[in-house]
């Protein structure tokens, strides 16, 4: 009788995956013996082989008996599951309903033990695609609106519980594999499907660029993004895949829809990443999602700088002129290939999955501010003549770029993720105020009209409130800053013109504020009860847009646009083989620094790994560590031995429900659970 020590704390997993990373490769080839099969060793690293799990998805293998013989097509799981959801889910429950124990036995776990298939890998992707679809229909049949919401609600909790139980069956790295394979590897949802169905959907979408057989395909991360799961995105198994994929230790090639720059000849499957075997200037490595958000700060602080440096040295005399000083030149060079990777990325995964970035709207905002100061200046130059104008424009990027800093450098800080999600709901219900009170400033100014044409002492011209003035006064009266407009109104109408201001004061000072503090309030504070979600599914966020598929981003700024203006005609004319090598080739040379500094420091982690660290961490080795023999205690698993004997004087099987209760409590305080393993009629290992 053996037993497993599985440890669900997410810090502990990425230690023993740091641990298993150690290997020699006589050791990573004994982790692989027993399913030597279902893998294949790659230039760089070891990936699912095609005849793994991942390929037995074919209806014409189930033989009626989808449970024991590999997966339906992902076509006809995507229909299964939602035919299973309308028949179990009637009612309008919520998620702490489901979540009971009484629905959870009658509903969630039937289903999860109803689709769980451990030769499938597409069922966590089709129960998303049917979450999506659900949150999609709850605007448009309003009849079933609570309703499709729980079904979609049940769609991520089975979900997460099919995720959880790979990871329980599969564990070490292997496991990690087969859960990178089922959220970042691609599915298709018209997987043999009836050829009439295929050509007739897709008949009405725009055609895709070409990828060797990956065209139209999504992963289920961006699924769970998109439909903001964030219970799957949060539980261990999920963060198990994205810290893996933040570091670099899973690689994959990306899907997009749309590339600037596609090179798309080489398709990379998730594969586990060894440094040892990779080539020195390895230039996938710059989309690895750590690595890239680093290169992206470095970017931006080069933006900054030059802003700075901008402002200082650009002289109001010499600015009127046509005259430009370096620090300009430079950048504006720099600041449009930054424009230039930023507008990629917005295209590269949407402007949905992009708007959940937190710096998106400074993003957007001084993109904005810089294609106005870049075509007011234009126009200086060309025609005007000392004229200032673009220098004013340019100034008030100062506040959005300085903004960017902390955002950037604190992305998990609960506090400006809190801020990202008020700046939201703060802008929908402005533009809302703002188009809703527009009928007031057209209201005053139309009535002061109607009085001048019929009063017979008209005001002279000087006295006469423009629009301006008037929109002033009631963004005075809004805010509460002065009454002048309460007054003034008189003048427009003795009873009409105060009716319409006063009822403005009401409606925008009183009612609007107190709606708009009570909707800023009630999302706070849902965030802030669930600070550790919020910040992990930002977390999956940036590692998710992090994984680059245009080659346009392999090119720093302002590299971008020379390659955007040499490379993207060489494409059309060089065939893909051709191209692909040419820009591996200049990617190379262009990043030849910053891939040597990667490529060695890559190596040197993998070689000090097998070295004593004299690191505060390590203490507790040599005994300077008060608490060192309380960690040494639960630094390995007992022998067996003493396992027999705790099982002699505890026996798990006769304590209830102590599978639940021990993964649940697991998962609740992160710590290491000890459980037992037993061998089913089928003769796989699962947990006991």
């Amino acid at each position: 009788m053996g037993a497993a020590q599985m440890d669900r704390s997410p810090r502990t997993a990425t230690r023993d995956y740091d641990r298993d990373m150690d290997d020699s490769d006589d050791d990573l080839a004994l982790d692989y013996s027993p399913e030597a099969a279902l893998y294949t060793r790659g230039a760089d690293g070891i990936a699912l082989s095609p005849r793994g799990p991942q390929a037995a998805r074919r209806p014409d293998d189930d033989d009626n008996d989808d449970n024991e013989k590999g997966g339906l097509s992902v076509y006809v799981t995507i229909h299964r599951i939602r035919r299973l959801l309308i028949a179990s889910i009637d009612e309008p429950y919520t998620l702490d309903q489901l979540r009971a124990p009484r629905m959870s036995s009658q509903v969630v776990r039937p289903l999860v033990d109803r689709l769980y298939n451990p030769n499938d890998l597409s069922t966590v992707y089709c129960l998303l695609a049917n979450r999506v679809q659900f949150l999609r229909s709850q605007s448009e049949e309003a009849l079933h609106h609570t309703v499709n919401i729980a079904r979609a609600t049940v769609c991520e909790l089975v979900a997460a519980r099919i995720l959880r139980r790979f990871d329980e069956e599969n564990p070490g790295r292997p496991g990690l594999l087969i859960l990178a394979n089922i959220l970042v590897s691609g599915f298709d949802a018209f997987d043999t499907a009836p050829e009439p169905v295929r050509r007739q959907s897709r008949s009405h979408q725009w055609p895709s660029q070409s990828r060797p057989g990956h065209e139209r395909k999504l992963i289920a991360l961006e699924l769970a993004i998109l439909s903001e799961s964030k219970i799957l995105i949060g539980s261990l198994a999920c963060q198990r895949v994205v810290e893996a994929v933040h570091r670099g230790d899973v690689v994959y090639t990306p899907l997009s829809l749309v590339d600037i720059l596609p090179d798309h000849y080489h398709y990379h499957p998730v594969s586990l990443y060894d440094a040892r075997r990779a080539p020195i200037l390895n230039h996938r490595r710059l989309i690895v999602p750590q690595l890239r958000n680093l290169i992206e700060l470095f970017h931006f602080a080069i933006l900054l700088g030059l802003y700075v440096l901008t402002m200082i040295h650009c002289n109001s005399r010499e600015y009127g002129t046509r005259r430009m000083t370096v620090y300009e030149v430079v950048f504006d060079i720099f600041a449009a290939g930054w424009v230039l990777e930023q507008f990629a990325a917005i295209i590269e995964h949407g402007w949905e999955v992009h708007a959940q970035n937190l710096w998106s709207f400074l993003d957007i905002s001084f993109i904005f501010i810089y294609v106005l100061y870049g075509v007011v200046r234009m126009v200086e130059l060309l025609i005007a003549d000392d004229v200032n104008y673009a220098l004013p424009i340019l100034c008030i990027a100062a506040p959005v770029l300085l903004t960017r800093v902390a955002f950037a450098l604190m992305p998990g800080n609960i506090v400006f993720i809190a801020l990202h999600a008020l700046m939201r709901e703060f802008t929908r219900l402005t533009f809302i105020a703002i188009w809703c009170f527009t009928g007031f400033l057209l209201g005053l100014l139309w009535l002061l009209r109607t009085t001048l044409d019929t009063s017979s002492g008209m005001p002279s011209n000087e006295n006469t409130p423009s629009w301006a003035t008037i929109g002033k006064w009631l963004l005075w009266i809004w805010f509460g800053l002065d009454g002048t407009g309460l007054e003034r109104t008189a003048e427009f109408h003795t009873v009409l013109g105060p009716a319409l201001a006063i009822t403005f004061a009401f409606l925008g000072n009183t009612f609007f504020l107190t709606i708009l503090v009570a909707i800023l309030t009630n999302t706070f504070s849902k965030i802030m009860d669930n600070a550790s979600v919020e910040v992990q599914f930002r977390r999956a966020v940036l590692t998710f847009q992090g994984v680059k598929s245009d080659a346009i981003f392999s090119y720093p700024p302002p590299f971008n646009m020379i390659a955007l203006v040499f490379m993207l005609p060489m494409r059309l004319i060089l065939g893909p083989g051709a191209f692909h090598t040419i820009n591996v080739s200049v990617i190379q040379v262009v990043n030849a620094p910053v891939l040597l500094l990667i490529g060695l420091y890559e190596r040197r982690r993998v070689w000090a790994r097998g070295m004593p660290s004299l690191s505060p961490r390590k203490w507790h080795h040599f005994g300077l560590s008060p608490t060192a023999e309380i960690q040494l205690v639960f630094s390995s698993e007992p022998p067996p031995d003493v396992l027999d004997t705790l099982e002699k004087l505890d026996t798990l099987d006769t304590m209830p429900h102590h599978q639940v209760g021990e993964r649940k409590s697991a998962e609740a305080e992160g710590r290491t659970s000890v459980v037992r393993r037993r061998k089913p009629s089928n003769g796989s290992d699962v947990l006991y």
